[in-house]
């Protein structure tokens, strides 16, 4: 097993500049680590997130360095010696290499939801007849179930799937819950994400459940794109939205539309703190909250239609 040097060099401030002094010693392959950027991203991607983790956070607080990666060997070491004398003060850590590529499924285990549903790498094995498995390559995706909001919204499709009923999947991620509802019978599935990459990793995971065929997959903002919404069409039985609440709030109003008489639309990813916000939206647009589910730090609320 090879073992390598993780050199991280102080930037004060100015990161681009370190890494124009080390490609002019013949280095490349670096990773900036910048407080400003870290903010930057945060506050221009808002609608993305409710929450950001305080570790994340803490470690990012006044980054400004640049790392890089040799080998541990007499020309690494050399290397490291050679940026002392430019006066780019390294602190230097050695760390053993590893088989990233599949140590990390080691991670990742089958996990039982509500009733019936168990969400499956993949690659294991699972033996629990009295539950239908849903399989996932965590490597393609988000949204392994493990998080409560996924969890809470699992729940509700195991306990709202009809079999043969149409379901609408807005944001959809990995499409873990159109597949769970196309697993227990219902569709077919309609899902939809604003990145490019989704209909792939959807189709990819659809593909080892054997339900493939029950999807259509489309890329756009559904809030923003009214022929989007046009083709999407209504009359489904169940409609979710595993997101955030400032994406839940400007969606609500066209939600109706996409409901049938009867229909239920489930919403989470809605952090404490914001629970009344969006229930008072939701009511606002013409739906009825008939469940109000809350699990560690977030909610998820099950409409109707209002009466």
């Amino acid at each position: 097993m090879a073992n390598w040097l993780e050199v991280t060099i102080p930037a004060h401030g100015d990161p681009e500049a370190v890494c124009d002094q080390l490609t002019g010693l013949g280095l490349e392959g670096f990773q900036i680590e910048d407080e400003r950027d870290f903010k930057d991203f945060l506050e221009n991607n808002t609608q993305y997130w409710d929450f950001v983790d305080g570790g994340l956070e803490a470690s990012m607080a006044g980054a400004s360095r640049v790392k890089l990666w040799l080998a541990d060997d007499g020309e690494g070491r050399a290397t490291v010696a050679k940026l002392r004398e430019q006066g780019l003060c390294p602190s230097v850590k050695e760390v053993a290499d590893a088989d990233w590529e599949n140590n990390w499924r080691d991670y990742y285990q089958p996990l039982e939801i509500g009733e019936r549903l168990a969400i499956v790498p993949e690659w294991r094995e699972y033996e629990n007849q009295g539950r239908i498995p849903v399989r996932l390559d965590p490597g393609l995706l988000f949204g392994t179930g493990d998080h409560p909001t996924t969890h809470m919204c699992l729940e509700a499709v195991e306990r709202l799937a009809a079999a043969g009923e149409p379901v609408l999947d807005l944001g959809c991620g990995s499409g873990i819950l159109g597949i769970a509802a196309a697993v227990l019978g219902a569709g077919p599935i309609t899902a939809v994400d604003v990145d490019e990459k989704a209909p792939d990793i959807v189709r990819a995971n659809a593909a080892l459940n054997g339900v493939d065929g029950a999807f259509t997959v489309y890329v756009g903002d559904v809030v923003a794109e009214s022929r989007l919404r046009a083709k999407l069409g209504g009359d489904y039985a169940l409609v979710l939205a595993n997101i955030v609440a400032d994406v839940i709030i400007p969606l609500a109003p066209h939600v109706p539309a996409f409901l049938a008489e009867n229909g239920a639309f489930v919403c989470s990813g809605i952090i404490d703190g914001r629970e009344d916000e969006v229930a008072a939206a939701l009511e606002k647009a013409g739906l009825t909250v008939r469940e109000h589910h809350h699990k560690d730090e977030w909610h998820c609320f099950v409409c109707g239609l209002a009466s």
